[in-house]
């Protein structure tokens, strides 16, 4: 696997100098649009950063998904895009009826209103993935990458957004990390880690697979 850009998500250049990431669907959050292609701000999606810098997130495109904290749908909707089916993760009702709309022209996408801290309540629900995708800016968020573990295909990848000011706001953020990821190889062969700036301040993509 390389850290090519999955099969659905292109490069585009929108009349300017810039190329932006793009993905072929309905727009959802006013993105500029070129034909049917929308644009992907990375500075918007954690995911987007992770393509950004070049991670070897695994994905080429069909995978079935969980998303885990899809809020409003702004990045989970840019998957289902390129992904097969793609299960979304959503705590809180307020974004979630956003995510609703996203999902109306998407018929892959499946939002669930639900605490990703608690996996069993959506069990029943979601098949076996291909990836997880986890951006869930809470404390213990290696804790909740550990409890959908089981959700994840032998041979799969786990694309996690630490955002280390949710652990912990004082410490400094590469030792918050280093604790992140020694609570995720209780599950989790970690692969590679990428620091998301400048996209994202105090954030790290971390890819992982199973063990």
């Amino acid at each position: 696997m390389s850290s090519e850009l999955p099969s659905g998500v292109e490069r585009r250049s929108f009349g300017g100098d810039d190329e932006w990431l793009t993905t072929r669907g309905e727009p959802v959050y006013d993105e500029p649009t070129d034909g049917e292609w929308r644009r992907w701000d990375a500075r918007r999606s954690k995911l987007g950063a992770m393509f950004e810098r070049g991670a070897d997130h695994g994905l080429e495109g069909g995978e079935t998904v969980l998303y885990l904290g899809a809020a409003a749908g702004t990045t989970v909707s840019h998957v289902a895009d390129f992904a097969g089916p793609t299960y979304a993760v959503e705590f809180a009702a307020r974004p979630t009826r956003d995510l609703l709309d996203a999902a109306e022209s998407r018929s892959n996408l499946f939002p669930l209103l639900k605490d990703a801290r608690a996996p069993e309540t959506y069990a029943h629900v979601v098949e076996p993935v291909d990836a997880i995708v986890q951006d869930v800016a809470t404390r213990g968020q290696a804790n909740v990458a550990l409890t959908n573990r089981r959700f994840l295909r032998e041979n799969g990848r786990l694309l996690l957004a630490v955002k280390t000011r949710s652990e912990d706001v004082v410490r400094d953020p590469d030792a918050v990390l280093e604790e992140v990821l020694e609570t995720l190889s209780e599950g989790y062969d970690v692969l590679e880690t990428h620091s998301l700036e400048p996209f994202h301040e105090d954030h790290f993509g971390v890819i992982a697979t199973p063990r």
